[in-house]
């Protein structure tokens, strides 16, 4: 077994804490008061290790395709990431929230039984 699967847990976290960000920022209460989050964005660490995490992200994920058992998880993750980017790109700042919070689950349903079939495996 490829240990690169083995570090599911810390993304299934990373993932939770995107859900959790997306709201702070691009929440009800924001677009209740007509805030735009481009003008009121995290602070500089917490951006740089949003940004980090997320190319560390999508460079495990495409190490995962070269993982036999882990090689279907892999291309979930990337295929919900292009969707919902490709989503996110095309609706409105109200719509945003919605699409995030549903792309985040969708990675989190795809994350939760790679690491169940990772670990049960040890």
């Amino acid at each position: 077994m490829n240990g690169i699967a083995l570090i599911a847990p810390l993304f299934l976290i990373f993932e939770l804490w995107q859900l959790v960000m997306s709201e702070r920022y691009v929440g009800i209460k924001q677009i209740a008061r007509g805030g735009d989050p481009r003008e009121m964005g995290p602070s500089e660490p917490v951006a740089f290790l949003w940004t980090a995490g997320m190319a560390i992200y999508a460079l495990w994920a495409v190490a995962l395709l070269a993982t036999p058992h882990a090689r279907i998880f892999g291309l979930a993750l990337l295929a919900v990431t292009a969707v919902g980017y490709s989503i996110r790109r095309s609706c409105g700042l109200k719509w945003i929230l919605v699409v995030l919070t549903l792309e985040g689950a969708a990675r989190v349903a795809v994350l939760s039984p790679l690491t169940v079939v990772t670990w049960s495996h040890l």
